[in-house]
């Protein structure tokens, strides 16, 4: 069974989110605070953390940061109070694979956390179908085993979902998907009105990967369509 560890200072959140998991099958563990949670995650491997941003001791985003700095890739599902978006981009920066903010819909919750645990499965699979081998074209470099990409040999610092999108657009080079597809693919959900999400992280990726980001050399845009990676980029 999916072990699933809640970070959250709230007792009655805590138990709804437990109360919901528990329907989809799955064993969940809550702690009400960072240090507690450290110390449960140096003993035992969870395969999702949900995770308040304010908490006392050790905050979440220190603890996220810590989490990201392991070998063990841990997928993080941040849960916070704090809804501006800066602080909603810190949190992704420093590695958070999705987030919700307080007030939330349980049912979001829900779609959130199994499309997550969706996207492990399929990456599960691919490397049990074969090694993951890195990706080497035109100076980028991706290394999926350690979630690593450079370019022309400068490491880029990545958020979980931008490496998890550009690995997506170049196992599939020339390959054109619409936004609703990524979204399916790279989040594992495809509400309507999210679209802008995938706009927003295209963005962000290109404006690290790309040497003119006006210009795009991997990432394009096919107009009324979607984007590719392109299939044929000068080394």
């Amino acid at each position: 069974m999916r072990r699933i560890l809640i970070v959250e200072d709230d007792r009655d959140i805590a138990d709804l989110v437990a109360l919901h998991l528990g329907d989809l099958e799955l064993a969940t563990e809550i702690v009400m605070d960072g240090l507690t949670a450290l110390e449960r995650l140096e003993r035992q491997s969870y395969s999702l953390v949900i995770l308040d941003l304010m908490l006392p001791g050790v905050d979440g985003l220190e603890l996220c940061k810590r989490l990201r700095s392991s070998e063990n890739y841990t997928p993080i599902l941040m849960l916070t109070a704090k809804a501006t978006e800066l602080d909603r981009v810190l949190g992704l920066e420093i590695g958070a694979d999705d987030y919700l903010a307080k007030p939330f819909s349980v049912l979001e919750l829900v779609a959130r956390v199994k499309a997550i645990l969706r996207r492990v499965d399929g990456l599960e699979r691919s490397r049990g179908e074969r090694a993951l081998q890195a990706v080497e074209i035109a100076g980028l470099t991706i290394d999926p085993a350690r979630r690593r990409v450079s370019v022309d040999g400068q490491e880029l610092q990545l958020t979980a979902k931008e490496f998890d999108l550009l690995l997506h657009f170049a196992s599939h080079p020339g390959h054109v998907f619409s936004r609703g597809q990524l979204l399916d693919k790279v989040w594992g959900y495809g509400h309507d009105g999210y679209e802008h999400t995938v706009n927003t992280h295209i963005n962000r990726l290109r404006s690290k990967l790309e040497p003119d980001p006006s210009h795009p050399r991997y990432i394009q845009t096919v107009w009324g369509v979607g984007y590719r990676f392109t299939d044929n980029v000068a080394a």
